[in-house]
């Protein structure tokens, strides 16, 4: 059951329904919980890959990790000072050992061969960097004494099971939902108007926009070497905007979903392409995590006394905070995936943000207001080296990948080099129409009407994203729908359900959609 599904349709409305008007104030964390476990249930792993009790290990491991959490945070706040850290540390590397064991075990087994066979196909739990990243962040601000450990088993169990953002964030904290938790929450009509609104706009970027890029970087991908560099750069970009969108999407979806219920959670993103330098860009995009990373792993490694680390601590007392950066993305990429590629995505966002900061050092911070043309200037180059990074993502995303096959840095720079051959106008209209042809029933009026519509919704989008970066100053999407004048938000609304319902029926009809980019990490 994924946001875009029918069946969430209706498993929405009707957990909203008994949330808002039928369940008592103190049953409402309960219900919220048994909604959340009914959902990660029905997106189980499948039967036919994985029977018996395999399929329950992703809801038992989700269910011991929220018994684990609670019992800690109550045993880190009442330990004596010198313990509370040694909890911390206990659970800490107890719930990202659990991580690591599901997101990166096909990296360690082939050095265990006496391991089960059973073991060589793990059910992947949904979510689990999710849930894992804010429990720790949970664990850590009850160790700091900024969140009262929580004696509510049900009210931290709902916060870290809650279906909005089980599948892939954003990372809440708990300090931001619980207390929200703890308040009664009915029906509102301005706040459903408000959520409707987020979704219907989310729903859009997902499956008018991002699905249907998807399938001309998918069939671009899946060969390499018999594609120009225009169509190549064409494909990457397309998967550039793919990833931004389908996860913007999925993000407003999920805040749209917990809005509904009188919820509210972080924004994940905020015009990221409209941002003039990589501090920038990521204060705008995949908010939540960079903001935790920023939280629980930067500023505790600047302000480390790295003076009592054997052999570097004789040199170092502090570490510096360019050091920090490139720490803080290397685990960013790694994060994402245990293939080389995503490693190399991660330092090159390294290089980027430290030489950024290298710059900044040596010719001095920017002018805040500097000419239109220098901030589009700089805006190009960030999306510039963006793209070349997504070469790396994409590949170890496995886009366009044969089954079986593995795409790994190789793949990457086979992508990069084909950029810089066949720039012949005739050999890249030829190769992008048998692209978009082959994959919608090889019909030339449909594959006429794909293009279309991609210009239509991509325009569309574009036009949302710069009415909220120059005229709502980065305010809420759905403001930027509310405030237009009566005649053009009906009108945006009709395009948004159209554009909903040719994406859907695309979907169908050759489009590879349905998962969420990011529901696999």
């Amino acid at each position: 059951m994924s946001f875009q599904s029918f069946s969430y349709f209706a498993f929405l409305p009707l957990v909203a329904f008994a949330y808002l008007k039928l369940a008592p104030k103190r049953f409402q964390p309960g219900l919220l919980l048994a909604a959340s476990l009914l959902f990660y249930w029905f997106n189980r792993p499948s039967a036919a890959q994985f029977g018996g009790l395999w399929q329950a290990l992703p809801l038992a491991l989700l269910c011991a990790s929220c018994l684990f959490v609670w019992r800690l945070g109550l045993a880190i706040q009442a330990a004596a000072a010198p313990r509370k850290g040694r909890l911390l540390g206990f659970g800490a590397v107890l719930l990202l050992l659990v991580l690591a064991l599901f997101k990166y075990y096909n990296l360690v087994l082939p050095l265990l061969p006496l391991a089960p066979g059973a073991l060589h196909s793990l059910p992947f739990p949904l979510g689990v960097s999710f849930y894992t990243f804010a429990a720790l962040s949970y664990l850590i601000d009850v160790r700091r004494g900024d969140l009262p450990a929580e004696r509510s088993l049900v009210d931290l169990a709902a916060f870290l099971c809650f279906f909005g953002t089980i599948t892939a964030g954003p990372i809440c904290r708990a300090r931001l939902v619980l207390p929200q938790l703890k308040q009664e929450h009915r029906f509102c009509a301005a706040r459903t108007v408000r959520a409707l609104q987020l979704f219907a706009l989310g729903l859009f970027k997902k499956v008018a926009v991002a699905d249907v890029l998807l399938l001309f970087a998918q069939q671009v991908f899946g060969d390499l070497s018999g594609h120009g560099g225009p169509t190549l750069l064409l494909a990457l970009v397309f998967y550039t905007f793919y990833l931004y969108f389908d996860f913007v999407g999925y993000s407003e979806m999920a805040r749209a979903s917990a809005l509904l219920l009188g919820l509210e959670i972080p924004e994940n993103f905020k015009t990221p392409f409209f941002a003039a330098n990589f501090s920038g860009f990521w204060n705008r995009w995949h908010i939540s995590l960079s903001s935790w990373l920023q939280d629980y792993l930067f500023t505790p490694l600047v302000w480390a006394d790295a003076s009592r680390l054997p052999l570097v601590g004789r040199r170092v007392s502090r570490f510096s905070p360019v050091f920090c950066v490139a720490v803080v993305f290397f685990v960013s990429g790694f994060w994402h995936g245990s293939t080389l590629p995503f490693v190399v995505w991660g330092l090159l966002q390294a290089v980027y943000r430290v030489g950024e900061e290298l710059l900044h050092q040596r010719l001095g911070k920017p002018k805040k207001k500097a000419s239109a043309r220098l901030l589009w200037a700089k805006r190009g180059g960030v999306f510039c080296l963006w793209v070349f990074s997504m070469a790396f993502f994409a590949m170890g995303s496995g886009v366009g990948q044969p089954a079986g096959a593995q795409y790994g840095v190789a793949e990457a720079f086979t992508l990069l080099a084909g950029l810089f051959r066949g720039w012949a106008p005739g050999r890249f209209a030829a190769e992008s129409w048998q692209a978009v042809l082959h994959g919608f029933y090889a019909q030339p009026l449909m594959a006429a009407a794909y293009l279309v519509f991609l210009a239509l919704t991509l325009a569309l989008a574009f036009w949302l994203d710069w009415q909220r970066n120059f005229h709502f100053k980065n305010g809420s999407e759905e403001l930027v729908l509310s405030a237009q004048r009566p005649w053009v938000r009906w009108a945006l609304y009709y395009a948004l359900v159209l554009g909903i319902f040719a994406g859907l029926v695309i979907q169908n009809g050759g489009f590879a959609g349905g998962s969420f980019a990011y529901g696999g990490f």
